[in-house]
């Protein structure tokens, strides 16, 4: 799954959203790209779920694809 989070502005932010997703999922693998604002994660949760993750931590994402 891929999202875009255009209020990830930094390194911090990533961490933030890389540990919300790793909150609800500890085998996910989260791959961050902050120059597109993009984060592709690997998962057997729902997007739904994901999306609330990001939500919760402070963060804007929309399902993309």
């Amino acid at each position: 799954m891929e999202f875009e989070v255009k209020d990830m502005t930094c390194g911090r932010c990533a961490g933030h959203i890389t540990k919300a997703v790793k909150e609800i999922d500890q085998s996910a693998t989260v791959d961050v790209n902050l120059d597109q604002k993009r984060v592709k994660v690997v998962s057997d949760s729902t997007p739904e779920d994901l999306l609330h993750a990001i939500s919760e931590a402070g963060y804007s994402p929309t399902l993309k694809g």
